[in-house]
Formats: structure tokens, C-alpha cells, sequence
């Protein structure tokens, strides 16, 4: 039975997220915030491409093509040819990304944004697991445990009683005033 043919655009693509995945392991082995913000930009500055096309690469609105790929694999210190070759390690590219509708899963990142944000928690996490536990918890905490909602005031209209032990305690605070003369 033959093999079925080789989506090579898609080959590419899952390898050059692949290359991104290792430059966020290598500039963020000892990241602060600062040096994580902005590492999609330096990752094509890298590979000397405008931030704008990589966005655009990995959205699946241009593919990498025959030029293109041997500069990421000469700029990111592979073999000729790494680029077209499926590799294990590689990171899929996510259903959004190659077109298909992605499944209804609520908690799953949406866009660009929640990815990077869930990739930071994520390296953060595997990095020290004990202390981003406790960390993320704090940071959360104000969000996962509601507040305690106040009781309801009195539902029942005050009594003539009620008023007049008001009054009569307002009057004692107060002093008379003095007369003009």
C-alpha cells in the first residue's frame, strides 16, 4: 500500500515551531519578564524575517518556502534539508493554525496571546513545579475564591420604635446651639 504524500508546507511549519520552541528553551533558561516579553520578535529577528511574516507563517497566510526554509535551518545551526523532514520532537501546529476548526474546548487558548501566556505558565511550571504551584495560586487566589457576599440588610421597614430610639440617640450626640443676642 503506498504511503500517503507528505504535506510538506506542514512539515515546515511544525519544524519551524519547533525551532521557536527551542529558542524560547535556550532565552528563557534563566528568564525574568522582561526577557520573556517579545520573544516571537527576536526569534525572527533570528532568523532575520519581519515579526509581521512570522505571525503570518505560523497562522498559515504564507508558507515557508524553498529559500526560506534553508535560511531557517543555516540561521538555527541545522542540516540542509532538517526543514523538510518530519522530525518526532516536533511541535504540531495547532488546529487553528492549519485551518481546521479547533475543538469547542473552553479552557483551550484562543488566539496568539493566551498561547504565549499558557506556554509561560507552562515552562515556568515544568521549571519549578512546587513553586509555581504555590506562586500561581497566590497570584490567582483573588480570582478562584469569591468573595464572601454581605448579608442582606433588613428586609422588613423600621417601626415607629426603631425611629424614635434613632432620634433620641442622634439628639444626645448633639450639642443645642447658642442663642444670638
Amino acid at each position: 500500500m503506498p504511503e500517503a504524500p507528505i504535506d510538506l508546507a506542514q512539515v515546515r511549519l511544525d519544524n519551524a515551531l519547533t525551532l521557536f520552541e527551542e529558542f524560547v528553551r535556550q532565552t528563557a533558561r534563566h528568564a525574568d519578564a522582561a526577557t520573556l516579553r517579545g520573544l516571537e520578535r527576536r526569534f525572527a529577528e533570528r532568523v532575520q524575517i519581519q515579526p509581521s511574516y512570522w505571525s503570518q507563517i505560523k497562522g498559515r497566510s504564507r508558507q515557508i518556502g524553498e529559500r526560506l526554509a534553508r535560511q531557517f535551518e543555516h540561521l538555527c545551526h541545522k542540516p540542509n534539508g532538517w526543514l523538510d523532514q518530519p522530525h518526532a520532537g516536533a511541535v504540531p501546529a495547532s488546529p487553528s493554525a492549519r485551518g481546521t476548526e479547533a475543538p469547542s474546548n473552553e479552557s483551550a487558548p484562543r488566539d496568539d496571546d493566551e498561547r504565549f501566556i499558557v506556554g509561560l505558565v507552562l515552562t515556568y511550571y515544568r521549571r519549578h513545579p512546587q513553586r509555581a504551584r504555590t506562586r500561581l495560586l497566590d497570584l490567582l487566589g483573588e480570582v478562584l475564591i469569591p468573595a464572601p457576599t454581605p448579608p442582606p440588610p433588613a428586609a422588613r421597614p423600621p417601626s415607629a420604635e426603631d425611629a424614635q430610639a434613632l432620634w433620641e440617640r442622634t439628639q444626645a450626640g448633639v450639642a443645642p446651639l447658642k442663642r444670638r443676642k
